[in-house]
């Protein structure tokens, strides 16, 4: 009875890896939503269904089986983004360079890969409330992602201090 309790009963925690992926899934899919809400009730023009607009795939793509395959292609394309910040940012602490990743991404979309999406129109164009909202969503996206693989990294590096001590 007393062995039930060793560390071998318990289940391996996920590697930094697999904790990347899951985040920048988790992170595109959430705030994908965040952002279909969003537009939804206006608060701006760009829905997460202008990642379907380079394709000619049918009139289904501006329906709800287009908002929710966006939504799950945003969750495929954060993976991607998760795993940038973990190359270039990880060793960083706090939330400023997560936020900096937010709008690095906010200005990468809006201005640099702007020409691909049809459903966005040009920066200047842009409503205040699209943009006002958009930085914003693309800010907490940057932190979220930023901050929960600075997190695991730097506690990864604290049990690996005390595990060699």
């Amino acid at each position: 009875m007393a062995n039930d309790h060793k560390i071998e009963n318990y289940p391996k925690p996920m590697s930094f890896l697999t904790m990347v992926f899951w985040t920048g899934l988790f992170g595109g899919v959430f705030w994908g939503t965040i952002g279909y809400i969003a537009s939804y009730f206006n608060f701006t023009e760009v829905g997460p269904n202008v990642i379907l607009g380079p394709w000619s795939l049918g009139d289904w793509k501006n329906g709800w089986i287009g908002t929710v395959v966006s939504i799950m292609l945003m969750g495929v394309l954060s993976i991607f983004t998760a795993f940038v910040y973990y190359a270039l940012l990880r060793k960083f602490k706090g939330i400023w360079f997560g936020l900096g990743y937010g709008l690095v991404l906010f200005f990468l979309v809006f201005f640099i890969l702007n020409p691909l999406f049809p459903g966005i129109k040009p920066f200047s164009d842009l409503s205040r409330d699209t943009i006002i909202t958009s930085i914003c969503l693309y800010i907490v996206y940057g932190t979220f992602i930023g901050y929960s693989i600075n997190f695991v990294f730097e506690l990864n590096k604290v049990q690996e201090k005390e595990a060699s001590t």
